[in-house]
């Protein structure tokens, strides 16, 4: 079997998760109450956000013993307020800040609920204004240059099979615009040849279906066509394997992208993310309508789908900026 350099330990790692206070640092009265509410998220939030709630509530708790408190009905507004100046004064950044403030607001909320407090004292504080930035511009050209790289390598006798899945993720991370996590996630059954579509779990586990084109579902059907010369007893009903046959890692996903951008001189470095900014810039530069794309992305809002238009619009100024004779 070849060797996939992508799933070689490297520097590269995931989110890791905020380290739990010692058990005598938050009394029992704050503690259960909160790990009561992180189990009730389980049906609707990503581990990943659980995990940062988690994390956040736990600093607060420690925070308020802190200021003498031992029940949540104990703590008032400016204990709140405190703890986010702490954390502003420490140099959180507004988007930490403003998670914290959702932990904060969203576990009082569970609080009045459950009849554990008496008032939501959480619901007057305000998150901070992160700044909106634009995702990395990667063109049409950077992705077709990015495409025959990674061809030309699976065609190299040492990439073996695996050089055939590589291609297949990439075609289906920009066909698709999927998450790097719903693409690991994905099951074979879960890719629909007769209709062109791929289903994906997305965010707060909602389901949805993703068209394929045809270079992605060919690249899709190569891989899967030889998955077999890599899949093990442990591998499951997983798409996407790694090279010792489990499925596949988002690190080891991240590392590939990058590891095919680098092929590309004027290519900025960015992630799988970057390649799902891309796919929804380049729909929306060919004229698909913005809940269509919304729809494909799995956005809750339109307001989250909304900032490719000012991508698409930048760089329609920055043509005519270069090719306008009276620009």
């Amino acid at each position: 079997m070849a060797q996939d350099p992508n799933d070689s330990p490297g520097t590269e790692r995931g989110p890791t998760p905020p380290a739990g206070p010692p058990a005598e640092t938050i009394p029992p009265a704050l503690a259960a109450p909160l790990q009561e509410f992180l189990r009730s998220l389980e049906q609707d939030r990503s581990s990943h956000t659980i995990r940062g709630y988690g994390g956040d509530l736990e600093d607060l708790a420690r925070f308020v013993v802190g200021r003498g408190r031992h029940q949540w009905s104990e703590v008032v507004l400016t204990d709140l307020r405190a703890w986010l100046g702490a954390q502003h004064r420490a140099g959180a950044a507004p988007a930490s800040l403003q998670r914290r403030t959702s932990a904060a607001r969203g576990f009082y909320r569970w609080l009045v609920r459950e009849q554990l407090v008496g008032s939501d004292i959480a619901s007057s504080l305000s998150s901070p204004k992160v700044p909106r930035r634009l995702p990395p511009d990667v063109g049409q050209e950077d992705i077709a240059q990015m495409f025959r790289a990674a061809i030309d390598r699976a065609g190299e006798p040492e990439a073996g099979v695996l050089g055939l899945r590589d291609v297949a993720i990439l075609e289906v991370l920009y066909g698709s615009g999927v998450r790097v996590a719903e693409l690991c996630g994905l099951d074979v059954d879960d890719v629909d040849r007769t209709r062109g579509t791929i289903r994906v779990l997305g965010k707060g586990n909602k389901e949805r279906s993703v068209p394929l084109g045809d270079p992605a579902m060919d690249a899709l059907d190569r891989w899967l066509g030889r998955r077999g010369e890599v899949a093990t007893d442990s591998s499951g009903p997983a798409v996407f394997l790694g090279s010792r046959g489990g499925r596949i890692d988002q690190r080891v996903v991240r590392r590939l992208v990058h590891r095919a951008l680098e092929a590309v001189p004027e290519a900025p470095n960015v992630g799988p993310h970057g390649l799902r900014h891309a796919m929804a810039t380049h729909l929306l530069e060919g004229g698909a309508d913005l809940r269509s794309v919304q729809e494909m992305l799995g956005h809750a809002s339109l307001a989250t789908t909304q900032i490719y238009t000012h991508v698409s619009s930048e760089r329609l100024r920055q043509a005519f900026r270069q090719a306008h004779p009276r620009a």
